[in-house]
């Protein structure tokens, strides 16, 4: 199979370049001054034994040629910029006839729950993955992934459950790059499950390391009675920690840590939108649907809007400003 990463950032740039040098056909798509930088000199993903610059093709979208029968599309952009990408995708023509929505495989490997019911509108085929996979872009060209000794984990199935043989070949060429790659029929289970870890991101994009732990816990508490309401399942922190084990543990990469998720990495590199609305928001419409009260998860929606509409830095935040909109 052929590989279209579709957002060749932190989680994308590292799949895209793992699958490249582990043999598969890989097509990065990014835009802006990182493709670019891919352009001139590759896409560079340091890790903790070393680095690898991988110089692959690179687009800003699918252009006019039709795309092989045998392509499977990623989509890693951030949940904000899903309806986009779908949008651009979607009607680009494939060999033999029929457009990518009716003929190819569509995997969303993306935080959040939203992505994949937006996805089947234009989809037929999809395909959610729940992603473990510390990895950092803040530097055009440039992915610092931070797991060992494999890269990430990521379950892979079918949506909205199942699981074929288009999730184990996936799985199998994810493998054979170094990720841990189980075939899940119940993804969106692990998907839910990750949704609620994922709360923490707007908080830490806001607060930096010292998050209050009261906070923390009032914020996920809220998930959890939300998905209760509205019965989804989801997996736990004591299942997912035996889950991962020792597989996936984040260390230095050239004497640093990892400075901060994806939500926080939006702030750090003055992006313009984070994707808040998709997790702490995804609680926010689950409470307003099943009369359950999220007030914590709302004032993070709030508070991360106006961090990126006042062009505040990762972390600054007033601490006391976020209590009062919590309270």
């Amino acid at each position: 199979m052929r590989y279209v990463i579709i957002g060749a950032g932190a989680v994308g740039g590292t799949i895209g370049v793992r699958l490249a040098e582990a043999g598969r056909d890989v097509t990065l798509v990014a835009r802006g001054a990182h493709l670019d930088a891919i352009r001139e000199r590759g896409l560079t993903l340091r890790q903790p034994g070393g680095e690898i610059t991988a110089r692959l093709a690179a687009l800003d979208g699918p252009g006019d040629r039709p795309l092989p029968a045998d392509t499977v599309l990623i989509l890693t952009v951030k949940s904000q910029d899903t309806a986009g990408a779908l949008a651009a995708w979607a009607d680009a023509p494939v060999a033999g006839g029929g457009t990518a929505g009716e003929r190819l495989p569509l995997v969303t490997a993306q935080n959040g729950v939203a992505n994949e019911r937006a996805a089947l509108r234009l989809f037929a085929d999809v395909h959610p993955v729940c992603v473990w996979l510390p990895a950092t872009h803040l530097d055009p060209g440039v992915v610092v992934a931070n797991g060992y000794p494999h890269p990430g984990m990521l379950h892979v199935g079918r949506y909205p459950t199942g699981a074929d043989d288009t999730d184990r070949a996936i799985a199998a060429d994810l493998t054979a790059a170094g990720f841990v790659a189980p075939v899940r029929e119940d993804v969106m289970r692990w998907k839910y499950g990750k949704l609620l870890a994922n709360l923490g991101n707007g908080l830490q994009a806001l607060l930096g390391r010292d998050i209050p732990e009261a906070l923390a816990e009032r914020v996920r508490a809220e998930g959890v009675a939300a998905l209760a309401a509205a019965h989804i399942a989801h997996t736990s922190p004591d299942e997912e920690r035996v889950e991962r084990g020792d597989r996936v543990q984040q260390h230095p990469v050239a004497g640093a840590g990892r400075s901060g998720g994806s939500t926080w990495q939006s702030l750090a590199r003055g992006a313009g939108s984070t994707e808040v609305d998709h997790l702490n928001g995804e609680i926010a419409l689950l409470g307003r649907l099943h009369g359950v009260p999220t007030p914590a998860n709302v004032a993070v929606q709030r508070a991360v809007r106006r961090a990126v509409r006042e062009r505040l830095g990762a972390g600054a935040f007033p601490l006391a400003e976020l209590e009062k909109m919590v309270a």
